[in-house]
């Protein structure tokens, strides 16, 4: 993967989410796997003791399972959303 872990890469995950209407709550709970996805308000929630790597993790999975309007990205944005989509395609 050419991205790395790290706060930077976890901020540009959280601003797609912002841009699309979607609010990331960092919570407690008991959640399968790490997040869960409340479409009809467009809130996702990720378990707030995860550190940052499973942070991107999970808001990775929940990106590509939520529709993105990628004319509202930035640059910056849309090179991180091209790079998701082309390791999905990796990996199917």
């Amino acid at each position: 993967m050419s991205f790395k872990y790290n706060q930077s890469t976890l901020t540009n995950l959280e601003s797609i989410f912002k841009e699309n209407n979607y609010v990331i709550r960092y919570e407690k709970g008991r959640f399968q796997s790490g997040y869960c996805i409340l479409q009809d308000k467009r809130v996702a929630v990720v378990n707030k003791f995860f550190e940052a790597e499973a942070r991107i993790n999970a808001l990775i999975d929940i990106l590509q399972q939520v529709e993105v309007d990628v004319s509202l990205l930035d640059e910056k944005q849309i090179k991180l959303y091209e790079q998701l989509a082309q390791q999905k395609m990796e990996l199917e």
